[in-house]
């Protein structure tokens, strides 16, 4: 009996576990979100599972939203036995939830149920986290609360920011997923309840989440600008405008909150423990530059 499934995801982090599945499975239907305006330009640009599903010569769907009476529809023809999700974007009804007799299962970036909800990869660094990881999971009507069948962690290293730790988790988990797979479907490998006790929750970022208060540790702001790279980013006000930081590590010192010194060669702030050195910037309308360069071209930084 061939096994049909429907992938739903969008961004980059999904691309594997569709890739992996084409391979193995009969995969009848993609659905995405819509395109978007994207760049200075504003040009409407497809998500990337759109533009590997077509590669793949697979059916694509784009609703706004899944409650779309045809969007049920198309879901319905395709009758899959399975649907897989990885940040598709949006919560699934329950009407779709039920639809296939083996139900939904999600690629979820965390060690579930730590790290429910839309930025589970910035979570864990932001909270200074040792291991990340991904959750192969039973979809329920909650967010992230369903039922577990498999989890992977790995080291998460010092200096691993947002952007380089999203590719590491998107292959585990499309590896994960692929071999969860056949054991799931044969009813051999059964789903087992989250402790809620244990949760905790990733809430979805927003551009001035972003902010550098240096009332928090230097520490907690180091991992704040990994955490925030390259999404929403890290930044602070400066020359009555916005000063990004893409790099920067926590230094031992007694700096005021929110003074502006030197470390050794680089531009550093004082916080309410230590000083968040800054080792690459962007200034604004210039391109992003060592720190040593920045404080170079700066006349009034620190002493």
């Amino acid at each position: 009996m061939t096994i049909k499934i429907v992938f739903m995801g969008s961004p980059d982090f999904a691309l594997p576990a569709l890739q992996t599945l084409a391979e193995h499975y009969s995969v009848v239907g993609v659905v995405t979100q819509p395109d978007q305006p994207a760049g200075r330009g504003r040009i409407l640009t497809p998500p990337p599972i759109k533009t590997l599903a077509e590669q793949l010569g697979l059916p694509v769907i784009q609703p706004r939203r899944l409650r779309e009476p045809e969007t049920m529809e198309q879901l319905c023809a395709w009758n899959p036995d399975v649907i897989v999700v990885a940040a598709f974007g949006q919560i699934l009804r329950p009407d779709v939830l039920g639809l296939p007799p083996h139900g939904c299962l999600n690629v979820h970036a965390s060690l579930l149920p730590r790290w429910r909800g839309a930025a589970p990869i910035q979570a864990a660094i932001l909270h200074g986290d040792t291991e990340a990881g991904v959750t192969i999971m039973q979809m329920d009507p909650g967010i992230d609360t369903g039922p577990t069948l498999s989890r992977r962690a790995i080291p998460l290293d010092i200096d691993d920011t947002a952007g380089t730790l999203n590719p590491k988790l998107a292959h585990l988990g499309a590896n994960l997923l692929i071999k969860t797979l056949p054991a799931y479907l044969r009813g051999e490998l059964l789903p087992q309840p989250q402790d809620d006790s244990q949760a905790t929750y990733a809430p979805m970022l927003k551009k001035e989440d972003g902010a550098l208060d240096f009332t928090q540790p230097a520490e907690r702001l180091a991992n704040k600008v990994r955490a925030y790279n390259p999404w929403p980013g890290a930044y602070l006000d400066w020359g009555g405008g916005t000063l990004k930081v893409h790099r920067a590590h926590a230094e031992a010192g007694d700096a005021g909150v929110g003074q502006w010194v030197r470390a050794g060669k680089l531009p550093a702030i004082g916080t309410s423990s230590g000083v968040l050195v800054l080792d690459e910037v962007q200034p604004p309308g210039k391109k992003a530059m060592p720190g040593q360069v920045f404080l170079n071209g700066v006349r009034a930084w620190g002493t």
